[in-house]
């Protein structure tokens, strides 16, 4: 099996289990103000269920069924990938965390991001330190020098990325995106870091429409988009390529199991 199609299959499973990224908004413009945990609860998820939610609602927030290398890699705009040194269960046990916050509307991005670093500082007793290290990434790079991109039309709006679709084909909108707030995105559902390698340093309004599952190409339906390594180079004039590169990784120095409610 090749690359494009294993990674293809590891985005189809990511969105179906993580329970985010479907709807994302300010990718990276907005500050996270003055926002922080009023009351939490934290628990093990029992493992006969399976019920993922991960939902922020004015000042609530509900995170079900979330394993906790996924929560910060959310957290930190990370690739599961950079984040190492962890012991087994931080990728194997799944948490149940609701609570308050004191918000009035409904949290951006970055103030998500905000506190559910709080709940690993604060409950989980995270401590890491960064470094740089060359692993295996995939390098977004233009085709040929003919991006399909459209200049955003208000490039001061904070960026905007929502998903629309079915089992079998899905459409990625992104509104004033830059290729930084893309990657945000898209490196949650790579089995690789991400490293932008376009030179692109404007806003962007642009679709991706794709077909995602295991349904054969013999089989597909003759007018189904393609998939999504395909779309990306045919739709957006760009493309993944497998590189080695120098990435920044979180290297996790302690972390526990959660302090009592």
């Amino acid at each position: 099996m090749g690359y494009a199609m294993r990674i293809i299959r590891l985005c189809r499973d990511l969105f179906v289990t993580a329970g985010f990224a479907f709807f994302v908004r300010g990718a990276t413009a907005q500050s996270t103000g003055d926002v922080s945990i009023e009351v939490a609860v934290v628990k093990l998820h029992p493992s006969a269920v399976q019920h993922n939610n991960f939902s922020f609602t004015k000042n609530r927030f509900e995170l079900e069924d979330q394993p906790l290398l996924k929560l910060i890699a959310f957290a930190y705009s990370l690739n599961p990938r950079q984040v190492v040194g962890a012991s087994g269960w931080v990728s194997e046990d799944h948490w149940d965390m609701s609570g308050t916050a004191n918000l009035t509307e409904d949290a951006t991005l970055p103030q998500e991001q905000q506190l559910i670093r709080q709940l690993l500082v604060e409950r989980f007793g995270l401590q890491f330190h960064r470094e740089k290290r060359e692993m295996p990434a995939y390098a977004l790079q233009i085709v040929k020098n003919q991006p399909k991109l459209a200049v955003a039309a208000d490039a001061a709006l904070q960026p905007l990325e929502w998903t629309d679709g079915d089992a079998v084909v899905r459409t990625e909108n992104y509104r004033s995106n830059s290729m930084v707030d893309f990657l945000i995105v898209k490196q949650l559902f790579m089995d690789r870091p991400l490293v932008d390698q376009t030179g692109l340093a404007g806003r962007y309004d642009f679709k991706l429409t794709y077909s995602h599952g295991d349904v054969p190409s013999a089989e597909r339906d003759a007018d189904a988009p393609p998939t999504m390594f395909t779309a990306i180079k045919e739709q957006l004039g760009l493309k993944f390529e497998p590189v080695k590169a120098s990435v920044n990784v979180m290297v996790i120095d302690q972390i526990r199991r959660p302090t009592a409610n």
